[in-house]
């Protein structure tokens, strides 16, 4: 886990405070880049759902971005209409808020 890059991770909760609706709104997100196999969804590695301290949480992992730029802005679009709270989660699972300022990167993105 130690050279795992940083991650987002968005709640189902809005800036305010308040439950975002629908309550299947990680998997809806989530199906955007899975696939189907052996008749069943299965969720990809960029981006998929993850229990987080006993909450249902959506994790976007920095390889979408570069995989797939578009798909990352679209989710990245839907997080901020929605008001949805973000953090970045470090590779020790440390959790910090997502200002802006401090964006998951991925070990072989070229620098900006």
């Amino acid at each position: 886990m130690d050279n795992q890059p940083k991650r987002y991770i968005v709640e189902s909760v809005t800036k305010a405070g308040a439950r975002f609706r629908p309550s299947d709104w990680i998997d809806r997100i989530s199906s955007w880049d899975a696939t189907f196999a052996q008749h069943r969804l299965v969720y990809s590695q960029r981006l998929h759902p993850v229990m987080l301290n006993g909450q249902k949480v959506l994790a976007i992992e920095p390889c979408l971005k570069t995989a797939n730029r578009q798909m990352f802005d679209s989710v990245m679009q839907f997080i901020e209409r929605n008001n949805l709270k973000v953090h970045v989660q470090y590779p020790d699972g440390h959790l910090e808020e997502y200002t802006g300022d401090n964006p998951p990167t991925s070990p072989d993105a070229a620098p900006s």
